[in-house]
C-alpha cells in the first residue's frame, strides 16, 4: 500500500487574453502549490485487473478523474494489477483548488510506478492534458506562469506566503461563467516581471462574474477585502488573501462566514520527494 499526499492550488491572477478557433479559451496565471492535501492510498490487488476508487461516493466511476486517470495508463503496464484507490478528501470540490485535477495526477505518477510503465514526466504530462488543463502542474509539481490553455509552464521560484481561504458555501459552474456573455476576453497579455512589480493590479477574469451570480462569493470578497486584498481562484468558489504583518489571523478565521483554511504556500509537491515503492 502507498499512502501519498495529493495538495491543491491557487491562481495568483488568472487572465483570459482570447480564445481559439476550437473554442477553448487562452489564459495567463501563476500557480501556486499549497499544504491543502487530499490523501491517497493505492494498494495493488492481483486477484483482477480492476480499478475500484473509494471515497468519491457522489462521482460516477467513469467520469472519475482518478479512475480515467489509471485507465489512461493500462496500455504501457509491463506489471498489471488490479487496484484499489481511496481517497480521504480535504480539499473541497468545485472550489478553484484543482482537487480533482491534483489527484489524477497523483494517480498517473503512483500507478506508473506501481504498474512499471516507464513512463517519462513528459509523456504523463501529455496524458494529463487529456484529463484537465490543471493536472500538468501537478504532474511537475512546481510552481508556474502558465499560458495557452494551460499547458504551457514556465516554473518560477515565489517567496514563501501564508495565505487565508474560505471556501463559500456554493458550487460553481465554470460552464456558466464561461458561457457569460460578459466575460473579458481579450486581456492584454503580459509578462511574470509585471506580476513582480505590483501584484496587487493582476485579478481574475472571473471574479465579477461569480460575484453576480453567487451571492455567497461576493460576501467572502468583501468580508476578505476588509483585511488584505481577496482575490478569486480559479474559476471559483474560493477566495483568498495573502496574510500579512499585523493581522489577526485568528479572529479572521474565527469569524468567517463561511469555512475558512490557514494554508501555507509550497516551493514544490511533497509527492516529488517521496520514494514510491510497494
Amino acid at each position: 500500500m502507498i499512502r501519498v499526499p495529493s495538495p491543491a492550488k491557487l491562481n495568483l491572477f488568472l487572465h483570459i487574453t482570447g480564445r481559439r478557433d476550437n473554442g477553448y479559451h487562452e489564459l495567463q496565471s501563476i500557480f501556486q502549490l499549497i499544504d491543502l492535501y487530499d490523501w491517497m492510498e493505492f494498494t495493488a490487488t492481483e486477484n483482477s485487473t480492476a480499478v475500484s476508487v473509494m471515497g468519491l461516493n457522489d462521482v460516477a466511476l467513469e467520469q472519475n478523474l482518478i479512475y480515467k486517470a489509471a485507465q489512461l495508463l493500462r496500455p504501457f503496464a509491463r506489471q498489471l494489477t488490479g487496484l484499489n484507490i481511496s481517497i480521504e478528501k480535504n480539499i473541497p470540490m468545485g472550489a478553484g483548488l484543482g482537487g480533482g485535477s491534483s489527484n489524477a495526477a497523483t494517480t498517473l505518477m503512483v500507478v506508473n510506478q506501481l504498474w512499471q510503465c516507464g513512463l517519462s514526466i513528459e509523456q504523463l504530462t501529455a496524458l494529463g492534458i487529456t484529463l484537465g488543463a490543471d493536472v500538468p502542474i501537478f504532474v511537475h509539481g512546481r510552481n508556474a506562469w502558465a499560458e495557452g490553455i494551460g499547458e504551457y509552464l514556465t516554473f518560477i521560484d515565489l517567496d514563501p506566503t501564508q495565505y487565508i481561504v474560505l471556501k463559500p458555501d456554493c458550487f460553481i459552474s465554470t460552464q456558466l461563467l464561461f458561457s457569460q456573455k460578459t466575460l473579458t476576453r481579450n486581456t492584454k497579455p503580459t509578462k511574470f516581471c509585471a506580476y513582480q512589480r505590483k501584484p496587487s493590479d493582476f485579478g481574475n477574469s472571473f471574479e465579477p462574474l461569480a460575484r453576480s451570480l453567487y451571492p455567497e462569493v461576493d460576501e467572502a470578497m468583501q468580508y476578505l477585502n476588509q483585511f488584505g486584498t481577496a482575490k478569486l481562484t480559479g474559476t471559483g468558489a474560493c477566495v483568498f488573501t495573502e496574510v500579512t504583518e499585523g493581522m489577526n489571523v485568528g479572529a479572521i478565521l474565527t469569524y468567517s462566514p463561511c469555512k475558512a483554511y490557514l494554508v501555507n504556500s509550497l516551493n514544490e509537491s511533497p509527492l516529488n520527494h517521496l520514494r514510491l515503492t510497494g
